[in-house]
Order: C-alpha cells, then structure tokens, then sequence
C-alpha cells in the first residue's frame, strides 16, 4: 500500500504577509485596549483574537489543506469554548 499524499507548497511571502497581519492585528488589539469602550473594549479585544486565531489555525498550523472534518472539529471546540465563556458571562450578570 502506497502511501499518497498532496503536498501543498506555500511561498514564504505569504507566511510573511500572513505574520505582518497578526502584528498588525496585536497593535489594534493594544489600542482597543487602550481606549475606553466600556463593555466593547473586552468584546472588540475578543473578536480581533479569534480573528487571529483562525488565522494561525489555517496558515501556521495548515488547517487550510488538511482534511475537512479537522476543520469541522476545530470549529466545534471553538463554538463550544464560546458558549462556555457565553453561559459564564450570563452568571456573572444576573448573580
């Protein structure tokens, strides 16, 4: 049985522009931070994270050419992270 494969040859520019978004997208994370949102300031911080997230997942860690159910399973461990933090955040509110 012979083992068959696809490689995927990615060029280092987008490795680079890639890693030049998530800085980019650090800066705007601090500066949201640093301005006084009130309750946006902690959701805005936590979108541009999981916008970096997905991005590390699909580039740096080849989500994007693995097989679909990774992605599905991926996606399934995030949804079930964010109603935990959702059903936490109700807890906190209506203690």
């Amino acid at each position: 049985m012979e083992n068959e494969h696809k490689h995927h040859i990615i060029p280092y520019k987008t490795y680079f522009v890639i890693l030049a978004i998530l800085i980019s997208l650090t800066f705007l994370s601090v500066a949201v931070t640093s301005i006084e949102l009130g309750v946006l300031t902690v959701t805005a911080a936590l979108v541009i994270a999981a916008i970096k997230g997905s991005l590390v997942l699909r580039y740096f860690m080849h989500l994007k050419f693995d097989q679909r159910i990774y992605g599905i399973m991926a996606t399934g461990v995030i949804l079930l992270i964010f109603v935990v933090i959702f059903v936490t955040f109700l807890d906190y509110l209506y203690r």
